[in-house]
């Protein structure tokens, strides 16, 4: 894919999303928000990958929004921002509806819009010196990137506004507590830890992982009983296919499992 802000590569069954702007603290602006919505429709679209892992080149995951460009957009920034959040909100829904799960590995700072995108992610590794600031109302602005639908989600509506009304900065070790990120690494192992999970994951059963993932998030505000039932449908549908057939005969024979590629 020929694209301006992010570079994107597929191998192995995973389709790697590595943000590519240093220069400009990978922020979030009307040629990201487009080359990120490409991007997740190629992995979705794609058959030959079964899990996407996104990284970033330079020593800040996301600034969050370009506030430059924001600036230099004068009278017509309303209009401009919500063509943007057009293609923003579309990546997002498309990662997050797509079976396929996401990890992202991220490293140095995290603001703004990136906080969102990070609160987005299925999983999350993070570096060890990884900060993480919502930084919105300092800019006098209000949040986007569907971050006031995942962050409650993940860490609870109390620590969401202290976040989002304070600005507070979490280190990673304190994300970690809170449950805003999954697990931290090293900073020299945070690219590397997050390609580990997406290979162990797209070495899965797609069905299964990929099921799984929509029964999560649509369990967690269903009513008991509609919850119930859809996981009811789903494992009896696993179970009737090859990739469920041959884990279960795998587990009881206690060998690994060859599930369908």
């Amino acid at each position: 894919m020929d694209l301006d802000t992010i570079a994107y590569s597929t191998e192995d069954n995973i389709a790697r999303i590595h943000l590519n702007r240093p220069e400009g603290a990978n922020a979030v602006s009307v040629a990201f928000s487009r080359d990120l919505r490409a991007a997740m429709l190629e992995a979705a679209y794609d058959d030959d990958v079964r899990a996407v892992a996104v990284t970033a080149e330079g020593k800040i995951f996301s600034a969050g929004g370009d506030l430059k460009e924001f600036y230099e957009a004068g009278d017509d920034l309303p209009k401009i921002v919500a063509d943007m959040l057009t293609d923003f909100h579309g990546a997002i829904y498309r990662m997050n509806r797509m079976p396929k799960p996401v990890v992202a590995g991220v490293g140095g700072a995290v603001g703004g819009a990136g906080l969102s995108i990070v609160s987005a992610f299925d999983l999350v590794i993070a570096g060890e010196s990884a900060k993480f600031t919502m930084a919105y109302t300092r800019a006098g602005v209000t949040p986007d990137g569907t971050s006031t639908y995942f962050l409650s989600r993940h860490i609870g509506v109390r620590r969401a506004l202290d976040l989002v009304l304070t600005n507070r900065v979490l280190s990673a070790e304190e994300a970690e507590s809170w449950g805003l990120i999954n697990r931290v690494v090293a900073d020299d192992e945070v690219d590397a830890a997050a390609i580990d999970m997406a290979k162990l994951l797209a070495n899965g059963s797609g069905f299964a992982v990929g099921t799984a993932k929509r029964l999560v998030y649509e369990g967690f505000d269903s009513p008991l009983e509609e919850a119930g039932e859809r996981e009811g449908v789903a494992i009896s549908t696993a179970m009737s296919m090859p990739d469920g057939k041959e884990g279960i005969a795998a587990f009881v024979e206690k060998r690994a499992a060859e599930f369908n590629k």
